[in-house]
């Protein structure tokens, strides 16, 4: 018998043909075209399995789903589906923990050298016809030999310290748990509760899942203590950050910049003020998606879609139901 997974989604060819030839025997691929909620609705009545990312699971798209086994997260966030209705309705849920952790690090890297080296606005002065070379200069921030704040060190949080000792980076960390002293020194990070790596960081750098702790985590009074001449940079959630305080932190002081690649709500309103300022970089959350990483992430949830299928466990780093 032939089972069928959804990708909840609208993708392009491109992605359609690299999932298409991952396919193990047995099972069939279908897609979106539209991502209104009666288009999904009916798509997932039809549907074993469902594959989702930036479009979410809440009860209502879960309740039109009568066959569905595992909804699987391509990413590692599941703040957007309703667990509490896949529990109750036996649905188990994973996600893809580290699978897409080396090209957020490589994306966070190059967001502080763009942010504190003015790269885009070295590139918009250009096509405007204008040659800010000496405006470049001076407020060009190095992070060579600075100290960086990771706040969150899951793989994506170890990615990103692992790139940064090339640069003669100190490195600070925050997390729920600490590693242990081994761990730490073979990492080459130093543990710092949150307020004194805000305090100490030249640049920090959210890397943490959005969760009831985490959520406004940085707001006004955190922004306050941060060093001044300091860079912020999310590739994140955008929910951790309090926009409207990191607004007044970037013109007011003391950030010297910010480089966002997540939003509440995404896609922002294109009148939020961080799209338009000269100090901020912002990306449409693509930290993550690197086209020749799509294969790896498409064999991870295909391998783990194959193990419910013939009533294996899924891993623990997976498993999140």
């Amino acid at each position: 018998m032939t089972e069928t997974i959804l990708i909840l989604q609208p993708i392009g060819a491109e992605l359609r043909d690299i999932i298409t030839a991952e396919l193990p025997p047995g099972f069939v691929a279908s897609f979106t075209e539209s991502d209104e909620p009666a288009a999904l609705k009916a798509k997932l009545a039809d549907a074993d399995y469902v594959v989702f990312w930036d479009i979410g699971l809440p009860a209502d798209l879960l309740h039109a789903a009568p066959r569905l086994k595992l909804a699987h997260k391509w990413g590692v966030g599941v703040e957007n589906i309703d667990i509490d209705v896949a529990r109750a309705r036996s649905i188990q849920v994973a996600r893809t923990p580290g699978g897409n952790a080396i090209p957020v690090a490589e994306f966070a890297v190059g967001l502080m050298i763009a942010t504190g080296r003015r790269i885009v606005t070295a590139h918009n002065s250009m096509v405007e016809g204008r040659w800010a070379k000496n405006d470049i200069w001076r407020r060009s921030i190095m992070l060579s030999g600075k100290t960086v704040g990771i706040v969150g060190l899951g793989a994506i949080g170890k990615e990103v310290a692992k790139r940064l000792p090339g640069f003669g980076c100190t490195v600070l960390y925050n997390t729920r748990t600490p590693l242990s002293a081994a761990e730490a020194a073979a990492l080459g990070v130093t543990y710092r509760s949150l307020e004194a790596l805000l305090a100490e960081a030249d640049f920090v750098c959210l890397c943490c899942p959005l969760t009831a702790e985490t959520r406004g985590m940085i707001a006004a009074p955190q922004l306050a203590t941060m060093k001044p001449g300091s860079i912020l940079v999310n590739v994140a959630r955008g929910g951790i950050v309090v926009e409207a305080d990191l607004v007044a932190a970037l013109r007011d002081g003391p950030l010297a910049g910010a480089a966002i690649d997540v939003f509440e709500p995404e896609p922002p309103d294109p009148a939020n003020p961080l799209l338009h300022m000269d100090n901020v970089i912002v990306t449409p959350h693509c930290a993550s998606t690197a086209f020749e990483n799509s294969a790896t992430g498409v064999r991870h949830w295909l391998a783990n879609i194959g193990r419910v299928a013939r009533g294996e466990a899924l891993p623990v780093t997976d498993r999140v139901l």
